[in-house]
Formats: C-alpha cells, sequence, structure tokens
C-alpha cells in the first residue's frame, strides 16, 4: 500500500499510451493532493498509509519527478492540454534548477534528491543513481524547458554508463561516487547491480541511442537465464534472483537491440505480476514498439 514518485510517472505515461484519460486525471489528481506538500514544484518521493503524515520524508527523487514531467508533457502534446504543459513545464524548470549540476567535471550529473547526495553533504559526493538518467524523457522535455541542456545530460548519461563497469561484472552499481572521474560504488550502500539498474539499458534502448558496446555487459550477464537479479558488481554472483516473468523482458529486449531477436510470445501474455516487473514489462513493450517494432511483428 506504499506509492513513490516514481510509480505515479510510471502510471501516467502508461495512461497516455493507452489514450486513458480518465486514468491519466485520476492518477495526476492523486499526485497533486498527496505529494506535490513540498515547498516547491518537486514532488515527495514516499507516501506511507501507515505514517502518520502519510508523507514522513519531505524529500524527492529525481526519476520520480522526471518521469511525472515527461508523462505531463507528453499528455500535453497528445491532449493538446495547456495545463499540463504548465506543469510539466514547472517541474521540468524545478529539476533542472536544483537537481542538475550543469558544470561538473564529468559533465552535467544529476542527483537523486535535493538532500542527502551533494558533495557538501556526503564525503564521497556528490553520488548518482544511472537509473535516474530517463534518456527518452531528456528527448521529450525540451519541448516544455528548452532553455535547460537536457541534450547535455543525455551526453554525460552515456559517458558514466561507459565508465561505470565495475569489478568482475562490468556493471555500474546502484549508488556511485562522481567525487572524481574515476568513478567507484559509493560508500555505504552494497556495491549492487539490481532492482534500479536494471532499468538503466532499458532508458538507453528507448531514447534510441548508444553504441553496441554499450549494452553489452548488459546482454552478456543476462544471457543465462539464471542471472536476472541482484549481482555483486565485484564478484559478478548473483545475489539474489528475480522470478517473475516480467523481469525477463529486460534481456529479451537486449537481444531484440542487439541481434534483432523476436520478442517471446510470453511478453504478451496477460500480466497478473507484481507492481514493478509488470510495469517493466509495459515500459520494455512500450519501448519495443517504438524503437523496435521488427521484433514485435516477425
Amino acid at each position: 500500500m506504499i506509492s513513490h514518485s516514481e510509480s505515479q510517472g510510471y502510471g501516467m505515461l502508461l495512461a497516455v499510451a493507452a489514450n486513458d484519460r480518465v486514468a491519466f486525471e485520476l492518477i495526476w489528481g492523486w499526485t497533486r493532493a498527496n505529494l506535490m506538500v513540498r515547498d516547491d514544484e518537486l514532488t515527495a518521493w514516499r507516501w506511507d498509509p501507515k505514517s502518520r503524515p502519510a508523507v514522513a520524508d519531505m524529500n524527492n527523487a529525481s526519476d520520480g519527478d522526471v518521469l511525472i514531467a515527461w508523462a505531463l508533457t507528453e499528455a500535453a502534446e497528445y491532449w493538446n492540454d495547456v495545463s499540463y504543459r504548465a506543469a510539466a513545464r514547472r517541474l521540468a524548470v524545478e529539476v533542472g534548477r536544483k537537481l542538475v549540476l550543469w558544470k561538473a567535471p564529468q559533465g552535467a550529473l544529476m542527483l537523486p534528491a535535493v538532500a542527502s547526495f551533494s558533495a557538501e553533504e556526503r564525503p564521497d559526493g556528490p553520488v548518482i543513481n544511472l537509473s535516474y538518467w530517463i534518456f527518452p524523457a531528456f528527448a521529450r522535455l525540451p519541448l516544455v524547458a528548452p532553455e535547460m541542456d537536457w541534450s547535455g545530460l543525455i551526453q554525460s548519461g552515456l559517458s558514466l554508463v561507459k565508465s561505470a563497469r565495475f569489478g568482475a561484472s562490468g556493471l555500474p552499481s546502484e549508488w556511485i561516487s562522481a567525487k572524481t572521474s574515476s568513478l567507484h560504488p559509493a560508500d555505504g550502500f552494497p556495491p549492487i547491480f539490481s532492482y534500479n539498474a536494471i532499468r538503466i539499458p532499458l532508458y538507453l534502448a528507448w531514447a534510441g541511442i548508444g553504441d553496441r558496446d554499450i549494452f553489452t555487459p548488459f546482454a552478456k550477464i543476462w544471457a543465462h537465464q539464471n542471472m536476472i537479479g541482484s549481482i555483486d558488481t565485484a564478484t559478478g554472483r548473483l545475489t539474489e534472483s528475480m522470478t517473475e516473468n516480467g523481469y525477463r523482458a529486460l534481456p529479451a529486449l537486449m537481444n531484440c537491440v542487439l541481434d534483432g531477436t523476436p520478442m517471446p510470445k510470453e511478453m504478451s501474455a496477460p500480466l497478473i505480476e507484481n507492481y514493478y516487473p509488470a510495469t517493466l514489462r509495459l515500459l520494455v513493450t512500450l519501448a519495443g514498439q517504438m524503437r523496435y517494432s521488427s521484433c514485435y511483428h516477425s
């Protein structure tokens, strides 16, 4: 029964894709009422009905804010609604002002949240999470906030993904110290490739960017079906399996991107899974049909 700004953004995106304006309005209305409780335009990251108040932590999550801004941008374009466009702009501009370090040595860096991840707050800061680089969103946000250098954020993200190849796995960890040009897993976090980072190749594929080399580490580790899960980046060993079928959409997408392999038929089966794997499968379907339609029609 807990919700996050990320999940609201995903729901809004999927509602636009389904041309379901009623669902979009319900989700957006709930988000405004329950998560837009900060003293700026950003959203609180977590809502828990068991807490009093339900938003106990006023910090935000930059991926949730980007997803919501992107969904509002798509809704504005698709349904020609100026109120969605205005809301998307307010959120996108606030992301650019408060969450992006535009002149970092590595290029533009997006902090995971307003608080807790900067160089002023952590000895190994700034700390970043590469799954928060939502590349297809950055390609669309210029429609509402053209003054922000979203293309610079795309380019820095590509460079960072190529640089963040840690240990025997050759994969990025969830949380990364960008204190120096030599990236390394952030202090105080498990050095694992897990529920967050599995989205990195999805967002790259969805945006239609990145060469074969950038996808290869992900495809290589997922070539073995039992390796879908949390990976210790240092050893390359599986620490936790992700067993629901929705997760298997990610390696299937990699096979499509790299070799044109048709998507397995089970990727079209009814969705009877938990929120996250079900959502990932829907997002893979959107990305695949937009960018790699031949994998769905062979």
